[in-house]
């Protein structure tokens, strides 16, 4: 039986051994590392935040 880990590359999607002999996991390669990089400093990918309220006017005061 294999138990061995295996997930899809966020990038590309090629399979990617779960383990410490991966070093770019859960990439596959440095490559597609560096492309999700980019992404994320192009802001192409962003995480969803809560809208924030209004800052009172007690705490406008304070800022």
């Amino acid at each position: 039986m294999n138990t061995a880990l295996t997930v899809k590359c966020p990038t590309c999607q090629n399979p990617v051994a779960w383990n410490a002999d991966s070093p770019y996991r859960p990439f596959c390669s440095q490559r597609c590392k560096l492309i999700d990089l980019g992404e994320w400093a192009q802001e192409r990918y962003t995480v969803a935040a809560a809208e924030e309220e209004p800052l009172s006017e007690w705490e406008n005061k304070a800022v």
